[in-house]
């Protein structure tokens, strides 16, 4: 049995037909137009890039060595436009394979009180030229010199904030205080720009399924016209697996006067403290207090009063009591009794 008598009868069908159209004269004639189509058009591009044309093209410039104490007045050129003439086939390359490498604008050995930047038309077309086929031709380049001023910039050091979110796998949270190092950062800007800074954010950082301790390196959030020493600062934060624990802490009344008794309804109360699982074993009521003065419960006519704690460790991370509200009641005695 032929391929053909194993298809469904609609495969064979439309098979047929394909069959048929493609043995067509006129189908055939098509195919043969079409092909010297694009072999003419083939023929006709390779003549083109033969010819010479003009493109533009941008180079970008760097400044390297950078005294943290200097400041730009003016803005600052970051590339440069050339336009270049050359046959089609060798602006390809500039197209599509060849990039061109920053120009460097070396200061590191430039005073740092005030002074110039300065790049000469000669020297920027040396450099252009050292990457330019020797086919090429530079016809135009903007800017034709590079001229900067600057001046010193005021120092002060400002405190580093961490900005970013932490995400923590369930059960567990920071354990500590978040460490950062170096605390303060020497900054360099302008008088007006340094008047308005209080303080330095780091870049956002958004870290997800934290579940340990670590150390992380983040640069400095940039800000227009400011320069930091150093650029980057580090991050250490105490991650533990959480638990809870449960304990009786008594309320107690304060400023009793001799001739009150006070009565509680429970005299204890339980406390449900989240803390970090190595610190468990540390945990006990004496930690905890639950201090009323006796003078709110004189205003108190409905003989229930809410409670709250009034001292607990600062590295438990949250804390509830169960019941949050007692009863009471004030019995004053006589002095004949």
């Amino acid at each position: 049995m032929s391929r053909l008598d194993a298809l469904p009868q609609p495969f064979k069908s439309a098979k047929r037909k394909i069959n048929v159209f493609l043995h067509r004269r006129r189908w055939k004639e098509t195919l043969i137009f079409l092909a010297f189509v694009f072999l003419s058009f083939g023929f006709w591009y390779l003549q083109s890039l033969q010819q010479d044309y003009e493109i533009e093209r941008t180079i970008p410039i760097r400044y390297k060595n950078i005294p943290h104490e200097i400041a730009f007045t003016d803005t600052v050129p970051n590339k440069i436009k050339i336009r270049i003439r050359d046959k089609g086939s060798v602006l390809l390359n500039y197209s599509f394979g060849r990039t061109f490498n920053p120009i460097e604008i070396n200061m590191k050995d430039m005073p740092v009180d005030q002074g110039t930047v300065v790049l000469e038309r000669k020297d920027i077309e040396s450099d252009i030229y050292k990457q330019l086929m020797t086919s090429t031709v530079l016809t135009n380049y903007e800017p034709e010199q590079i001229h900067v001023t600057y001046n010193k910039r005021i120092e002060k050091d400002l405190p580093v904030v961490f900005n970013g979110n932490i995400q923590y796998e369930p059960g567990y949270h920071r354990s500590g205080e978040m460490q950062i190092t170096p605390a303060y950062v020497q900054v360099y800007a302008a008088k007006s720009v340094l008047d308005t800074l209080t303080r330095i954010q780091t870049a956002y950082a958004d870290i997800k399924k934290a579940n340990k301790s670590f150390t992380r390196a983040l640069p400095l959030q940039k800000i227009e016209g400011v320069a930091y020493n150093p650029e980057s600062i580090t991050i250490t934060i105490p991650i533990e697996q959480y638990t809870e624990k449960t304990l009786d802490i008594p309320v107690v009344i304060t400023q009793v006067p001799a001739d009150y008794a006070v009565r509680l309804f429970p005299p204890t109360v339980k406390v449900i403290s989240s803390l970090p699982l190595s610190k468990y074993k540390d945990l006990e009521a004496d930690q905890f207090e639950i201090r009323i003065p006796f003078s709110e419960l004189e205003q108190n006519l409905s003989g229930i009063l809410p409670i709250s704690l009034t001292q607990r460790p600062d590295w438990t991370r949250s804390s509830s009591l169960s019941p949050d509200k007692i009863e009471f009641i004030l019995e004053q005695h006589r002095e004949n009794d």
